[in-house]
């Protein structure tokens, strides 16, 4: 069985996106400088990185995140193609299209299970900050890779807002230093 881990760049002051961010800005103002390290100023070692995160079996992630992607239209052939996304919420939705979308309105531990179930050997990857927080509290979180870009954006969705998660363990395991992020991987213990 693969790992449950959660994978998102942040800024340098704490942000997963920038101020305002919606469905027409899903990064937010100035928001889309996260990713440089993932486009415009990609290194092979970039690439390594990303690498892995293409290799996932399943992902978990948010309402907020389906939305602010444009739902099904947004995720379409990105850079996970078509894995299956289970999306957390209490607002189901139908889905059509080439990406196999799943709502789980029952909480994180069937969300997780479900995607576990599905990706086989593979990994589970959480893309919210906000479902991170809920399968961490679970204690189904494994790992944490984090992409720090150099860019402060002031305001937006802060990473880990949220007091109760403060005591989490985690063990440094791995640090990748590129020009347009820092990687870094923690083991949740």
């Amino acid at each position: 069985m693969g790992l449950v881990v959660f994978d998102i760049t942040v800024s340098l002051d704490g942000f997963v996106t920038g101020p305002d961010d919606s469905p027409e800005r899903p990064l937010g103002v100035g928001g889309e400088a996260l990713h440089d390290w993932i486009s415009a100023g990609r290194t092979d070692a970039d690439t390594a990185v990303l690498d892995e995160l293409f290799a996932a079996g399943a992902v978990v992630t948010g309402r907020r995140t389906y939305d602010n992607s444009e739902g099904e239209d947004g995720w379409g052939d990105g850079p996970l193609g078509t894995v299956p996304v289970f999306v957390l919420t209490h607002r189901p939705a139908t889905r059509e299209g080439r990406t196999p979308f799943t709502f789980v309105g029952d909480g994180p531990e069937s969300a997780v299970a479900q995607a576990r179930d599905t990706a086989g050997d593979g990994d589970v990857y959480v893309m919210s900050a906000n479902v991170a927080g809920q399968v961490l509290r679970a204690g189904l979180l494994d790992a944490i890779r984090l992409h720090i870009a150099p860019v402060l954006l002031g305001g937006g969705v802060r990473l880990f807002d949220d007091p109760a998660l403060a005591g989490a363990k985690l063990r440094a395991e791995r640090v990748v230093q590129t020009p347009c992020a820092t990687h870094l991987w923690y083991r949740v213990v």
